[in-house]
């Protein structure tokens, strides 16, 4: 099940709210894990029991590292269970990858391939493997204690709104949230408002851009025209979709009294890859820091290590978003110009190009790496290098060019305006913008009944 789903909008949330409202205090996390894990089993029952098992497991370990006094102890139950998750997340999500590379190897060097069936990757693997983590971690460093309500810790992980595609979580942060939490009409109003503007994100922007996107990508020979297009087109996709759906999982939090943390701020106006990803999918970011950096030695073991450190943590960031080459390059484009950066400024100090420059720089080079990110392989984005380079011709191709319909390319237009207009529309934001955004709103249900299923990007992931 999805936020944009009529299933979703007119049967799964109305019935959660009324339930809640009218239950008990004392049951409502109860009530909250049932959703839940409803909620998730509408897309696979089966993997409901893959869920259950890793809650279950951490909730075991957090409660012996707790419990155990002596240090070296403590960290082998740290160890044991942070491995026990990871083992489930490289089965569900790298296997095929491993193999296929293996077998790729064993062809070339004249061997048959190893037979191996497909693993089927449950979805939001990922997002709760990396909540049960931090969970242990934060246990193990004492920076909060272990849960003692095994359905409160079993809500926290299976939490509808954050369960599939973030944002990530830390357990101490919504610990007390679980204890005790405001439910008021305003909390309850600013979420539904939050709740419509991802929405509209999701369905009247990234869903129609989407079309180019694929018809781009798809390209056999992209020319410069096609490859330039898709590029533009897929970074304001991927940024409308994702934020969309982290303003309605903000949104269904705030309407229960859960109060999540930001998970963009304005990225695209970001002068520098640093303050980039001090922007995009911040949960993440202090993830990778907090558990994969800060673990590695962070900046404490040297000037080296700390260049080693911080492009390691973006390659395997790079990994986590999934078993393809095209993210470990990606993360290897983003670590390695976070390294260049760290030592253009510690070398020279601060850039002298104007503010204005910096963003276009900045904005090359994360549309560079979300041409990466995007393509099915290594050669597919090659390809649109190719053809972003002009080798293959200016002017859009015929394949292209039946995609590109006026209203698209009005919806492209806005979803730029709206990227650079939205700090200012922050500072504007009053009870008339909460009552403007309900004819859109309005509009997209509309749309989204009348068009064929979009899931969310992130949800591969």
């Amino acid at each position: 099940m999805v936020f944009s789903s009529n299933i979703f909008l007119f049967a799964f949330l109305p019935i959660f709210l009324v339930c809640y409202y009218l239950t008990p205090w004392r049951a409502k996390s109860l009530l909250i894990l049932l959703f839940s894990y409803f909620f998730y089993a509408w897309w696979r029952p089966d993997f409901l029991v893959l869920l259950v098992g890793v809650t279950l497991i951490s909730y075991a370990f957090a409660l012996a590292i707790g419990a155990s006094v002596h240090e070296l102890h403590r960290y082998h139950l740290l160890s044991a269970g942070v491995t026990a998750n990871l083992l489930a997340l490289a089965y569900f999500k790298y296997a095929n990858f491993g193999v296929d590379s293996f077998n790729t190897a064993l062809l070339a060097l004249g061997f048959q391939p190893v037979p191996f069936a497909h693993v089927l990757l449950p979805i939001g693997l990922s997002f709760y493997i990396f909540h049960a983590i931090s969970y242990l971690v934060d246990i193990y460093r004492r920076e909060a204690l272990p849960a003692r309500n095994l359905i409160d810790f079993a809500a926290f992980i299976a939490l509808f709104p954050h369960l599939v595609a973030g944002p990530v979580l830390r357990y101490h942060l919504l610990a007390e949230q679980f204890r005790c939490r405001v439910h008021s009409v305003d909390r309850f109003t600013r979420g539904c408002f939050v709740f419509m503007v991802g929405f509209c994100k999701k369905v009247l922007i990234a869903d129609s851009v989407a079309p180019l996107v694929d018809a781009t990508f798809g390209a056999s020979v992209p020319t410069l025209a096609d490859a330039w297009l898709g590029a533009a087109a897929y970074t304001i996709q991927l940024f409308f979709d994702f934020s969309g759906y982290t303003d309605m999982a903000i949104g269904l939090a705030l309407m229960i009294g859960f109060v999540f943390p930001e998970n963009f701020n304005d990225p695209y106006v970001s002068r520098s890859i640093t303050e980039f990803w001090k922007r995009w999918h911040m949960s993440l970011s202090n993830w990778l820091r907090e558990y994969l950096y800060i673990s590695l030695g962070g900046n404490r073991k040297g000037v080296l290590r700390t260049y080693i450190n911080l492009f390691l943590t973006m390659l395997l960031g790079g990994l986590w978003h999934g078993a393809n080459w095209t993210f470990v390059l990606w993360g290897a484009w983003h670590g390695g110009i976070l390294v260049l950066e760290r030592y253009w400024e510690q070398r020279w100090g601060k850039s002298v190009l104007p503010g204005w420059l910096r963003v276009i720089k900045t904005m090359l080079l994360v549309m560079i790496g979300w041409v990466i990110f995007r393509a099915t392989d290594s050669s597919g984005a090659a390809r649109m290098f190719v053809g972003m380079m002009g080798y293959n011709g200016i002017e859009l191709s015929p394949a292209v060019a039946w995609q590109v319909t006026p209203d698209r390319l009005l919806v492209l237009g806005l979803g730029i305006a709206l990227v650079y207009a939205m700090p200012w529309l922050k500072r504007q934001e009053n009870v008339f913008l909460r009552y403007l955004i309900i004819p859109f709103f309005l509009w997209a249900v509309a749309t989204l009944s009348s068009q064929s299923f979009t899931p969310f990007l992130y949800f591969q992931f």
